[in-house]
């Protein structure tokens, strides 16, 4: 494998975790010198992806250690071609946004299957640690809830800031060619101006991306007062300095969206499933994830409150 066009596959070093540098990204890109040999376009790559990860929750729904470890497999691989697909698209220049946008979707659909199956198997299981054993209590609802919560307001919002600091900080560090730092405002222009004869999915995807870009922006004041005042003095011609200072204060932060996203949620997952207790995956969602969410959003916001002021 080439040290050169391995490297040259990675968004950036500063974004990389460890797992992804020395096991996720060098399978990823033996993968992607594969496809790119056979001419295999990056999304066609992106949908195998989904393939494989949705196969993995179904084996999820069963109890026994051969579909458990059939499935953390499957996972893993999904992962694998989730991986190869970026590097595909940066080795052979076939980036789009259809695959930006399909590439993020894959990953929902991972842990939609996933969070339904081990609702599935566990909805008729007794209640952990003996709680209503008299009654004959059961899982029922409560899983639901708790899957539901886990889901929609802890690891959808943890993996969408993730996300936008990992592409604020590519932004500071190569400007616009090296991140997809999009917004709100920009998304629903392009939404507007485009008819919805033959753009109907098109424009469904720019719709919920739309809504997708706003969450990340809600969710930072801070930064988009500061965002707002480089814009303004700067545009996208940025002095060196101020991406030098950039990137020293939000590098120390880039170790929590990487936890904040795949590998370690993969982790969890392995493990709650290899135990045979997969509910308490939701639980470390809530808790442990959680608070690592709201460290990293006060830090983020505290060094953008404080750029602010400095450069106002």
């Amino acid at each position: 494998m080439e040290k050169k066009g391995f490297e040259a596959s990675f968004k950036s070093m500063d974004t990389e975790e460890f797992l992804d540098i020395y096991f996720n990204r060098p399978i990823g890109y033996a993968w992607a010198l594969f496809f790119k040999r056979f001419g295999v376009h990056p999304n066609v790559v992106t949908i195998l992806s989904i393939i494989l990860g949705m196969a993995a929750g179904v084996m999820f729904y069963f109890p026994d250690m051969k579909h458990t470890l059939a499935g953390i497999f499957l996972l893993m691989w999904a992962n694998h071609y989730d991986s190869c697909d970026g590097q595909l698209a940066r080795l052979t220049g076939k980036k789009t946004r259809w695959g930006r946008m399909l590439d993020g979707f894959a990953g929902d659909l991972w842990f939609f299957t996933i969070y339904a199956a081990i609702c599935l198997r566990l909805t008729n299981d007794p209640l952990p640690f003996g709680i209503g054993a008299g009654e004959g209590m059961t899982w029922g609802i409560y899983i639901w809830i708790l899957a539901l919560f886990s889901g929609t307001i802890c690891h959808s919002k943890q993996c969408t800031l993730a996300d936008y600091y990992r592409n604020i900080h590519l932004y500071f560090l190569k400007g616009t060619s090296g991140s997809e730092l999009d917004n709100f405002k920009q998304q629903r222009e392009i939404f507007y101006s485009l008819p919805w004869k033959h753009n109907f999915w098109w424009k469904a995807f720019l719709y919920f991306y739309g809504n997708y870009t706003r969450q990340q922006e809600q969710m930072t004041p801070n930064f988009q007062r500061f965002y707002a005042l480089v814009q303004q003095k700067y545009g996208n011609n940025i002095p060196q300095a101020l991406r030098d200072e950039f990137r020293t204060l939000s590098l120390p932060l880039m170790k929590y969206t990487n936890i904040l996203t795949f590998n370690t949620r993969a982790i969890a997952l392995y493990i709650s499933l290899l135990i045979g207790e997969p509910w308490l995956y939701f639980i470390f969602e809530i808790v442990i994830m959680t608070a690592l969410f709201v460290y990293m959003r006060h830090r983020h916001e505290a060094m953008c409150a404080r750029l602010y002021q400095k450069y106002k």
